[in-house]
Formats: C-alpha cells, structure tokens, sequence
C-alpha cells in the first residue's frame, strides 16, 4: 500500500506525460486526464479528454446515444426495405425498389451494432462440504527463515461458517500463516490439525498452486480429475476461457487470467474453509464485483488476507487476528482503516 501510494504521487508530480493499464480505479481517478477506451465488441479505441470518473459517466451518455441511434435507424431501414418489397412486385418500379433496398442496407452498415453487456468471469464459490464444528485448529505455531523469526506462539481455531480477516505489515507472516492453514508448508514448533471433514480451499497471492507447465485445461484436471473434457471446459468457459483459450499453456497467461484459473480450480473443490490470499488482485473492475459477491455468498468459512477495503466489507468478519504478534479480536469498523495501510 506505500508503493501504491508513492506511485499515486509521483505520477501526479510527473510533468511529462505517461501511457498507464491498470486495473485499480483509484490510481487512474487521481493520475490520469484522458482515458482510451478499448472496445473489444467494436474493435475501436475511444478516446476520451476528460478524467476517469467523468470518463466513465460520458460512456454511459455515449452508449445511450449509439443505442438510440441504432434504434432510429433500424426503424427508418426497416419502412424502406418493406416499401421496396412492395415496389419490387411492380416491374416499373423495380429500380426504385433496388434504391430503397440500398438505402436502408447503407443506414445500417453507417450505425454502430448496440452495445452488448461485457462478458465478466461468473465466479461463484463451491457449496461448502459438511463438517465438523473446527474445520481448523492451530495450536502454538511458529515460523521462522533462517535467524528471522516471522511469529511464535499463535493459536488459532477456525470453526465452520467462520469470517476471519488477517492484518499485519508486509512481512508480519499474513501468507505464511494461510500456507500453514492450508499444510503447504510445516509449522516449525506446534501443530495444524484438521477436523471431521475438513476440506482446504487455497487461493495464492503468486499463484504458485498452478502448474506453469501444462495448459488451462489439465490445471482444472489436476485437480479434479473426476470432471470428464466437457465438464471441464464448461467450468473453465465461465471463467472466460472458452474455445482455445482452455489449451493456452499456463505460463502466458497474464495476472488477471492466472487469479480466474486459480478461482476456477477452487469450484470444483467443495472447500468447506476458503484461505484466500489477495483474491482481489490484477482483476478488471467487473470481476472484482463479481469475486466480491462470490464472497459474501459463500457458506463455508473463510480466512481473508487482502488490502482491499471492499474485500473486506464482502465478508463481514467476525474476527481478526493482528500479526505477528496473533492476537485475536472481535472485528469492528476502526480495523477497516488498518486494511489499506497494511
């Protein structure tokens, strides 16, 4: 979050002029003041000379008016084409009928199809397996690198249906703790143990639960060999990986594409306690809003390292724990301000 907000500021002292992609809405609402609009359904660039917010209310002004226009149109050619019908059965009047014809072609071709809605990523979360009361209990766990000694001590239980958000410094073992969670990786002192039924639903920050190696498909497949070829890529289609993008190789897939694939393995879990690590990061506005929703829906317990706000107003937490030192408190809204200063 302190690199995040030295770029904000450095961006806006810059007196020369930059070309920014970005998926976080508050850089560009404070940095930029023309935006270029990619339209992908039209192949077109718009190009906008305003700021981001008033960019975004003058797409919507411009999307209505193509729509109308479009609606205009279609009316206006479609009298034309059913007078030259009519015409068309009279032979002395065969060339004003093709003229009609022409015309009402040429006022379609001159408007811009209507806008559909964006494909978004349907992420929904799995229906949670039954369990026990304590999915997870973490008894005296500790970790350390080396002379560099993360935390010791914690305690931790995870019950079923539980909301717990993690909070601490870069460096305070947030990650750490939920690969400790999840049996990635082995507490030096203390133990993890897992109750009647638990099944570990894992989301990495780095992704490195992917398998660089092999393509979209055969990650889904690995770990859910049970799902047969059409079931996989039905799933992966959701995900907006549909046709040949299921065979890309997963090392060219960009952040975005690598935190869908990484959700989409999570579907097939059944995971009754999500440990989710920056689910948020490199998605587009509208997958975001859509992983959020995902989040305050899901039925299982979660455990949530993020430093997004929204995040954490999805889930609605019960309890946080402050790292490193793992103390444990009832969530209240002062934490929020924690959340993007973390």
């Amino acid at each position: 979050a302190d690199s995040i907000e030295w770029l904000k500021q450095y961006l806006k002292r810059f007196e020369g002029g930059f070309l920014v992609i970005s998926h976080s809405t508050e850089l560009l609402d404070e940095t930029v003041n023309k935006v270029w609009h990619l339209d992908a359904q039209r192949g077109a660039i718009d190009m906008y000379a305003l700021g981001w917010k008033a960019y975004l209310r003058q797409r919507v002004v411009d999307e209505e008016r193509r729509r109308r226009e479009r609606e205009v149109a279609e009316k206006k050619a479609d009298r034309l084409m059913k007078q030259g019908i009519r015409l068309h059965a009279k032979a002395t009047k065969a060339v004003a009928a093709q003229n009609m014809m022409r015309r009402a072609e040429r006022l379609l071709e001159n408007t811009e199809d209507a806008q559909r809605a964006e494909k978004v990523a349907d992420l929904r979360f799995p229906e949670p397996a039954p369990c026990g009361r304590t999915p997870i209990m973490a008894k005296d766990i500790s970790k350390a690198f080396g002379s560099n000694i993360v935390f010791a001590g914690i305690n931790l239980a995870i019950d079923k249906g539980s909301r717990v958000v993690i909070l601490g410094y870069n460096g305070a073992g947030k990650t750490t703790t939920l690969r400790l969670l999840a049996g990635i990786d082995k507490p030096d002192t203390g133990e993890v143990e897992f109750g009647h039924g638990a099944k570990i639903g894992y989301f990495a920050q780095e992704h490195d639960t992917l398998d660089n190696n092999v393509s979209v498909l055969e990650n889904l497949q690995q770990v859910a060999p049970n799902l047969d070829d059409t079931q996989a890529r039905s799933i992966l289609g959701s995900f907006l990986f549909s046709g040949d993008d299921a065979m890309k190789p997963t090392s060219v897939l960009s952040g975005g594409e690598k935190t869908r694939l990484a959700l989409a393995t999570l579907v097939t879990s059944r995971a009754n306690v999500l440990l989710l690590d920056e689910p948020t990061n490199n998605l587009d506005p509208a997958s975001r809003d859509e992983i959020l929703k995902a989040i305050s829906k899901y039925e299982g317990a979660i455990v949530l390292v993020t430093h997004d706000e929204g995040a954490v107003l999805a889930l609605n937490p019960e309890r946080v724990l402050l790292m490193p030192d793992g103390d444990e408190d009832l969530w209240n809204d002062g934490y929020l301000e924690l959340v993007a200063e973390e």
